[in-house]
C-alpha cells in the first residue's frame, strides 16, 4: 500500500513539474539605406528598438558568446559593434575599405572582413580591435567563412569568380578555386568538410571538398514560371541538422531548398521581393530572411519548408543575424 501510494505521489509531482521555458530570440537585421539596425523580439515578433549605427550597414553576425552583434559599415569603413544587452553600439573597430560581409571564428577571437574596394581580408583581434594582418585575394571580395575547427577562412571574389582558402595561422593562401560567375557568399557545412559557394549571375552554388579543394557539383535551379536570369542565388544556411541547405534566389523572389547529401533541389520557397540574406533560429525550427525590396523579413518554419508571417523592417534589408 506504502508503494502504491509513493507511486501516486511522484507522478503527480512529475506532472506539476512547470514546462521549460520557450528560447527566447532576438532577432538583428541591417537596413542598408536606413543606416540602421531594427532589432526584432522573436516571439512576438514586435520591434524592440531600431539602432542608428552608420552608413551602409551590410553584412551583421553574432559573437558566439551572443554578446555582441558586428555589423559592417560600408560607407563609415568600420566595424559598428552592438552590446546586445543594452543594444546600444558600444565601440567602432577600423575594418579597412568598404567593408561588405564578414566572419567571426568560432573560438570568437578573431574577425575576417572582406574589403570590397581592396581586395583584400582584414584580420582583426575581436578583443582589442587592432589589425592582425591583410590577406590579398581577388577583385571584390565579399562572402566570408571560417571553418568550424578555426583552421582556414574562405573568401569569395565577386569579379575574379573565386573561393579562396586562407591559411589562419600564416594568413597565407591555400587555394583558389574557380566557381562561376559572381560568386557572393561562401558558408562551411556543420562538419567542416565542404563550402557551399552561391555565384549570382552564374545561377549556381558550387559544393567544394574543403580538403581537396575540388568542386564536388554545382547546383542549378529552375523556378517554374521564373526566368532563369531572375534566379539569382545570394546567401546560404544549413538546417540544425545539416541535412538541408537553404539558398536565397534573389529576384526570383524564393528561397531554394536543397537535400545536403544528394544535392537535389527539394522546394521553393514564396518570400518577399529580392531576398538576400538569411539566418536559422538557434533551435533549428526558424529561418529569418531579409527580402531587400519589400522592406520586410520572412519567417519560414523549418519542419514544414512553408513561410509563415512576414515583418516589416527597415529600408533595404540586408543581413540578419539571432541571438539566443
Amino acid at each position: 500500500m506504502k508503494l502504491r501510494f509513493v507511486a501516486v505521489v511522484l507522478l503527480a509531482n512529475l506532472l506539476t513539474v512547470p514546462a521549460a521555458p520557450a528560447l527566447a530570440v532576438t532577432i538583428f537585421v541591417s537596413n542598408e539605406r536606413d543606416n540602421t539596425v531594427t532589432v526584432v523580439d522573436g516571439d512576438t515578433f514586435e520591434i524592440k528598438k531600431t539602432i542608428e549605427v552608420g552608413r551602409r550597414p551590410r553584412g551583421i553576425i553574432m559573437s558566439p558568446d551572443h554578446k555582441e552583434a558586428f555589423v559592417a559599415l560600408g560607407d563609415d569603413e568600420v566595424i559598428a559593434v552592438i552590446d546586445t544587452e543594452t543594444l546600444e553600439v558600444s565601440r567602432r573597430i577600423p575594418s579597412g575599405p568598404d567593408p561588405e560581409l564578414l566572419a567571426v571564428d568560432p573560438k570568437g577571437e578573431r574577425l575576417y572582413i572582406a574589403n570590397e574596394d581592396d581586395a583584400l581580408v582584414t584580420v582583426v583581434d575581436r578583443k582589442s580591435g587592432e589589425t592582425v594582418g591583410e590577406v590579398s585575394v581577388g577583385l571584390e571580395p565579399e562572402g566570408m567563412s571560417v571553418s568550424p575547427d578555426s583552421k582556414v577562412t574562405v573568401a569569395t571574389s565577386e569579379t575574379t569568380s573565386m573561393a579562396h582558402f586562407i591559411d589562419n595561422n600564416t594568413l597565407e593562401l591555400l587555394a583558389n578555386v574557380l566557381v562561376d560567375t559572381r560568386p557572393r557568399e561562401a558558408t562551411f557545412s556543420p562538419d567542416g568538410k565542404t563550402v557551399w559557394v552561391s555565384a549570382e549571375v552564374g545561377g549556381t552554388v558550387a559544393v567544394i571538398d574543403a580538403a581537396s579543394h575540388e568542386v564536388l557539383e554545382k547546383i542549378g535551379f529552375a523556378v517554374p514560371g521564373v526566368p532563369p536570369e531572375l534566379i539569382q542565388p545570394l546567401g546560404v544556411d544549413f538546417s540544425k541538422d545539416g541535412k538541408l541547405v537553404f539558398v536565397a534566389l534573389g529576384p526570383s523572389n524564393r528561397v531554394a531548398v536543397i537535400d545536403a547529401a544528394t544535392y537535389e533541389v527539394k522546394d521553393y520557397i514564396l518570400v518577399g521581393q529580392r531576398p538576400w540574406h538569411l539566418e536559422l533560429s538557434p533551435d533549428g525550427r526558424k529561418l529569418y530572411v531579409a527580402n531587400g525590396l519589400t522592406n520586410d523579413m520572412t519567417i519560414i518554419d523549418v519542419e514544414s519548408l512553408k513561410a509563415e508571417k512576414s515583418v516589416p523592417v527597415g529600408r533595404l534589408p540586408w543581413g540578419v543575424a539571432v541571438m539566443p
